[in-house]
């Protein structure tokens, strides 16, 4: 019996089963994993949505901005970009059950016996665990409602960037959506900055990752994130986990068996390239 955590799928479903083959995962005894932004991207946004839906409970996910970004286009709120390579999703027959299957998954996975916490962009520092369980819960309920779509149109924005209990409304939303699913960095106080997407070496000060600020959480849990492929997996202190390693940019999809913090690699099938389809240094894939 073993918990896998898996980085950012992004619709590279080959990628993903052959991953699962080198360690024979067995839904009857496994838990997977997985860090967010399921679809887009990759070419089998669809086939990864059916299979990690027909895991059920063996599966234990979070919502990422491009999950969030499908629902909006599927609502009608967001425009269907070819690069995200989503329209044969869309033109599914059983394009309804997947999304509002999708639509009621979490954006915040705690697990107290192990200590640990996932979310696909990270924890603010500006959380404490109690505030970040409330603040997700707050999102999912609105997205499992029939007023989903009026969050959706709402929740595009950079503002309000700095944490404040006294928040309401779609502000409120809107917030806990980009500490979840967009951030990156912060200012030294935790106010978020939804702009800079540079690698953590070029970024201008005083901004700084988010993971090297301290925070409530990081104290008492291991944080696991995914969303910054350019990090390629490296360069956080202890007890936090990036594990979006780029495959629908060409680089890796990456796992880690919690039990023994034993790392599996499936290299991507694609090349490594850019949107516009040139070679994309690391620092590039942001997105």
């Amino acid at each position: 019996m073993s918990t896998y955590l898996i980085g950012d799928v992004h619709g590279c479903y080959d990628e993903l089963h052959s991953l699962l083959q080198q360690v024979a995962f067995d839904v009857e005894k496994d838990t997977l994993w997985l860090t967010g932004d399921l679809v887009a991207r990759g070419p089998g946004s669809l086939e990864v949505l059916r299979y990690v839906r027909s895991l059920g409970s063996a599966v234990r996910l979070v919502l990422g901005n491009h999950d969030l970004h499908l629902l909006a286009v599927f609502a009608g709120i967001s425009r269907n970009k070819p690069k995200d390579r989503i329209t044969p999703l869309l033109e599914a027959p059983d394009v309804d059950e997947l999304i509002n299957w999708l639509r009621r998954q979490p954006l915040l996975q705690v697990d107290e016996e192990k200590k640990l916490v996932m979310a696909h962009a990270g924890i603010t520092p500006q959380w404490d665990i109690e505030t970040a369980k409330i603040c997700a819960r707050e999102v999912e309920s609105v997205l499992s409602s029939d007023s989903y779509p009026l969050f959706l149109n709402a929740m595009y924005g950079d503002m309000p960037n700095n944490w404040t209990p006294e928040l309401t409304g779609l502000a409120r939303l809107r917030f806990s959506t980009n500490a979840l699913t967009r951030m990156r960095y912060c200012f030294p106080n935790g106010q978020l900055d939804m702009i800079c997407k540079d690698a953590p070496d070029s970024a201008p000060p005083p901004l700084k990752p988010w993971f090297t600020i301290a925070g409530p959480v990081a104290r008492e849990y291991t944080i696991i994130f995914g969303h910054w492929a350019s990090l390629e997996g490296k360069g956080t202190p202890e007890g936090i986990i990036g594990l979006d390693t780029g495959c629908c940019w060409g680089g890796t999809l990456t796992m880690l068996r919690w039990e023994d913090r034993q790392l599996f690699i499936q290299p991507s099938n694609r090349q490594q390239t850019s949107e516009a389809g040139e070679t994309a240094p690391a620092a590039l894939r942001a997105e």
